[in-house]
């Protein structure tokens, strides 16, 4: 299974993973019935979660229901926990929408919802992230993750966000941390895929965050609370719900 995963993010557009593979895992539930560990997104019970990852596949991390990961279900516990996301409406935007969220987070918050992406076909508005087509201080919450690994301008991006979020709005903006790294690590005149791949992980990242990711937030314009959310749960939680303990909630207000 790991290299079937594994074979299917390396090989097969984005696109078409996002418009499809719910519909192929769903068959692997029955598979994976049990009680071991439990979806916080889906709640879902099952024996453990599939393999996922590009190059090595991570074990118990992929739910076979609603597709959340690790950050999934520690963004949806943390939201609930920590913010009033699940009780009052807001207006959203959310960039590179994730498909364990999209349908139930419209249902909280309705035509406020707003999913946007530039070539994601699961999003209401196309759109580049260095250039945000809505007017300054129009959105509640701000939510794109493990995208600015992707940008061309991460800092330019990132005051966009600032840009369009109210006063007192908040933004999660998650991406994957190098925690070996001191500082960011970006090259401009890498463009080659394979070269990227083999500097920053992924052909199609152009840079890798070392543990100044917060600081670089903070260039937006944020304030920016890092927040070890998941080393603080009881590690049965962790094991239950499949979360990993180094992941940071950085929580971004403005």
């Amino acid at each position: 299974m790991k290299r079937i995963v594994s074979f299917a993010l390396r090989n097969i557009p984005r696109k078409y993973l996002q418009l499809f593979s719910h519909v192929v895992l769903k068959m692997m539930t029955p598979f994976y019935y049990g009680n071991q560990v439990v979806c916080s997104v889906c709640t879902k019970k099952f024996r453990k979660f599939l393999p996922y990852g590009r190059v090595e596949s991570r074990a118990n991390a992929l739910c076979p229901n609603c597709l959340s990961l690790e950050r999934h279900r520690l963004m949806w516990f943390y939201l609930e926990k920590k913010t009033d996301f699940f009780t009052k409406k807001h207006k959203i935007l959310h960039v590179a929408p994730e498909i364990c969220f999209i349908k139930r987070f419209e249902k909280i918050h309705g035509d406020n919802y707003i999913t946007a992406d530039i070539e994601s076909p699961l999003a209401k508005v196309k759109m580049d992230v260095h250039d945000i087509p809505f007017e300054d201080n129009h959105f509640d919450v701000v939510f794109c993750n493990h995208v600015l690994e992707h940008v061309e301008d991460d800092i330019k991006v990132l005051k966009e966000f600032y840009r369009v979020l109210k006063p007192g709005g908040f933004a999660i903006l998650q991406s994957p941390i190098y925690g070996h790294l001191k500082t960011t690590y970006e090259d401009k005149s890498i463009t080659d895929p394979k070269e990227r791949e083999k500097h920053f992980g992924q052909d199609d990242h152009v840079r890798i965050y070392g543990r100044d990711y917060g600081d670089r937030l903070r260039m937006g314009g944020f304030h920016v609370m890092e927040d070890t959310f998941a080393a603080d749960m009881p590690e049965e939680d962790r094991k239950k719900y499949g979360l990993m303990k180094e992941e940071i909630m950085y929580f971004c207000k403005k």
